[in-house]
């Protein structure tokens, strides 16, 4: 049987669920049920997590799924009505006024060296995990590299941001891929094809486009998003 903060706890998560598809953050969670730290969060989480009710799902930040409610919850949401013995009524949880921050989720992608937006350089040079919020990415498989010069600043990539790539092998005319040429470099550039060439287009009047046989260029993927960091 739950304690009457746990059965709160997890009430409160499955209602955020189905309003926002988003859990709610452990600060929310900490007005919601009046405690005065996070540490009381982390405990009931834990409990509940031991117990089955829910589960953190991995690579994503204090994202939550609620697996199965105790045995005398209904699917109805709680009120206000009071018991004959009100030690044995589990309270209505305070919903915050705040709104749900969509950065909430988070997914950590792996995080591949640095690639040239200029001429192009080794990539892949290894491998650590860069934490990103689910919002920016789609469906498939992503990866991420740090941009390396400013042959692409006209498209508003710049030296320094990060680049978030979906893995693919196949990408249309005028899309920005992450192209590997001749299997040891890569480079981040506009694809055109043209006359049974492949072109990869900068985006910088003061770079040329460089030009290869379509067997020199293989597309690792195609650009998704970007993340800044402002100094």
């Amino acid at each position: 049987m739950l304690t009457r903060k746990q059965h709160e706890l997890l009430r409160f998560i499955q209602v955020r669920l189905e309003e926002s598809g988003i859990s709610p953050s452990f600060e929310e969670m900490k007005e919601a049920l009046d405690l005065k730290s996070k540490s009381g969060v982390h405990r009931l989480i834990s409990a509940l997590e031991e117990r089955g009710f829910i589960r953190r799902l991995p690579n994503r930040a204090r994202a939550l799924e609620v697996l199965r409610q105790p045995e005398d919850a209904t699917s109805k949401p709680a009120r206000s009505t009071p018991a004959a013995n009100s030690n044995d009524t589990v309270a209505p949880v305070r919903a915050p006024q705040i709104a749900p921050a969509p950065a909430n989720d988070v997914i950590e992608i792996p995080l591949h060296g640095r690639i040239a937006a200029g001429v192009p350089i080794e990539a892949f040079e290894g491998q650590s995990m860069l934490p990103v919020p689910a919002a920016l990415l789609g469906s498939g498989e992503h990866y991420a590299l740090e941009v390396s010069g400013d042959s692409m600043i006209d498209a508003g990539i710049l030296d320094g941001d990060f680049a978030l790539v979906k893995r693919t092998n196949t990408a249309r005319d005028g899309e920005i891929v992450v192209a590997l040429v001749r299997g040891a470099e890569a480079t981040l550039k506009y694809l055109r094809r043209e006359a049974g060439m492949v072109r990869l287009d900068p985006a910088n009047a003061a770079y040329e486009p460089q030009i290869y046989g379509p067997d020199e260029v293989e597309v690792q993927g195609k650009l998704a998003g970007l993340l800044r960091r402002y100094h």
